[in-house]
């Protein structure tokens, strides 16, 4: 649809022009730095940041309802910059030119409403927001548009070459990073740290297949961490984890998204996140506090953070009821299928704590919580929602073992719907499910499959047929004849089918 098909008072508002101006606002001891360099810690005392907007007047001249026609009349324009996460431009990084936005078809994820027999069997209505249908298959890309896209400008501002940026990465992270930083190869480069043998041999492939130097550590995700957080600290790299808080942007949309599948009306949603190194709960709760701030909702939506009992330290802390008395401690992380979130020292967990009270003191009520699950309902859970249709993966059977515990225990009300954040591509994690069907998992996983729920495929071979095709050698004339009906015959047998 072209610009000048639309009402004449949203024309001008279609294609945004930088007018904002982005600091890091250090949340330890508050002290804010200009957005024109690469920061991902307080130089002064090395806590994390959340990015502000000081010229916010292109948001508050706009109204509510003026911003909610702008965005769906975004949607059906043929601008390849707005296409994905800057749909929602104004809310995200209004710094960064058009022409330097990365777009690879991120963003503008589907939200698949539960079939019957699965809110049946939950009580409620619910959806899943399946991000793994982003282009390195996982909710990732929404972060690594938004920061790759603020590099992009900066060296193009600074006239930047030989730009190395690295990540550590339970997998999903390592391939987002590595795709987004392929695209700018003109004079970007990519390296990956991954915990050796605690990533599937798909998400491995990923960055391989975008050229990146992927290294193999002894350990486990916070380990690689901390090798990643010496080398951001020590040389020159870009460091593309979520203490990047222009990732934190990116993410933001997710919320932006729910916002507008739903016709901006989102007071009976509860929304559930698996929570790894907490940069999306971060994000999650961030994005719907600008949105009704600036009145595109009129309700903050209940949040509802998951964790596995094998890395929950977040539930852990929300434990203890009284503000005052809450520590954190981080906990040594058990395996889990939820790879991504088996992480034992979230790095954004100061962003955490600073939004959930902003979060609840904002909605004057408590909204948003953290319940546990256990490895065994994960896998379960994971199963079942890709019985029904859906493509799930583990950290999404994370989010409806979450919505199945919040059922259970009343945090869920008569009339709210959930929406599950499906992090990720169900391919990405099947081999979970193949050791789930043929029941290999170790013991420290805590899982046993469920016969109902195992499958596996069946050999038909008829006991009456003594030649078989092979490739290459094809069979023939009466062979051929006898082959099929022996095998349809067999067949029909097993799947129980009636003759017409």
């Amino acid at each position: 649809m072209k610009i000048d098909q639309f009402p004449k008072d949203i024309q001008d508002h279609i294609l945004p022009k930088p007018e904002g101006e982005m600091v890091y606002r250090c949340l330890g001891c508050k002290t804010e730095y200009s957005s024109d360099r690469l920061l991902d810690t307080c130089p002064e005392c090395g806590s994390v940041f959340l990015l502000h907007d000081m010229n916010k007047q292109h948001i508050n001249k706009v109204s509510g309802e003026k911003w909610r026609r702008i965005f769906d009349y975004r949607k059906m324009i043929n601008e390849k910059a707005l296409k994905g996460i800057f749909r929602f431009y104004e809310f995200v990084a209004p710094i960064i030119p058009l022409d330097q936005i990365v777009y690879l078809g991120e963003g503008h994820t589907p939200l698949v409403e539960a079939n019957t027999r699965m809110k049946n069997r939950v009580g409620i209505d619910f959806y899943f927001k399946n991000d793994g249908l982003n282009p390195s298959a996982s909710f990732k890309d929404r972060g690594m548009a938004c920061a790759l896209s603020y590099i992009n400008y900066l060296a193009k501002q600074e006239g930047m070459k030989d730009v190395l940026a690295i990540c550590a990465s339970t997998g999903d992270t390592s391939a987002s990073a590595a795709l987004y930083g392929s695209y700018l190869d003109d004079f970007l480069k990519s390296a990956v740290l991954l915990p050796k043998g605690k990533v599937t041999a798909q998400q491995l492939s990923q960055p391989l297949g975008s050229g990146a130097k992927v290294l193999e550590i002894p350990g486990v995700f916070d380990d690689c961490m901390k090798v990643v957080e010496f080398l951001s600290s020590n040389y020159h790299v870009a460091l593309l984890n979520s203490k990047n808080s222009w990732r934190i942007l990116g993410q933001e949309t997710f919320s932006y998204e729910i916002a507008q599948d739903f016709d901006y009306e989102v007071s009976n949603k509860v929304i559930f996140v698996p929570i790894g190194n907490a940069g999306n709960i971060t994000a999650v709760m961030r994005g719907f506090l600008k949105f009704y701030d600036a009145g595109v909702i009129d309700t903050l939506p209940k949040i509802i953070g998951v964790q596995s009992e094998h890395a929950d330290p977040v539930y852990r802390y929300y434990l203890e009821p009284d503000e005052d008395k809450r520590r954190f401690v981080p906990v040594t992380v058990a395996p889990s299928v939820a790879q991504a979130a088996m992480i034992g020292n979230p790095v954004s967990m100061p962003r955490v704590i600073e939004l959930v009270r902003l979060y609840n003191s904002t909605a004057d009520e408590k909204k948003v919580f953290v319940v546990q699950v256990t490895e065994q309902e994960i896998m379960d859970s994971m199963i079942i929602a890709n019985r029904n249709g859906n493509i799930a993966c583990t950290q999404g059977g994370e989010s409806l073992a979450g919505l199945k515990k919040a059922a259970e225990t009343g945090l869920i009300k008569s009339g709210e719907a959930g929406v599950l954040d499906s992090t990720a591509h169900s391919l990405k994690f099947a081999v979970f499910q193949e050791m789930y069907f043929n029941n290999t998992f170790s013991p420290e996983f805590h899982v046993r499959p469920k016969p109902e729920l195992k499958n596996a495929p069946i050999q038909v071979r008829p006991q009456r047929l003594s030649k078989f095709p092979e490739q290459g050698k094809p069979l023939t004339g009466d062979d051929m004849d006898l082959f099929v009906r022996e095998m349809a015959a067999e067949i029909a047998s097993i799947l129980d089918l009636k003759k017409k």
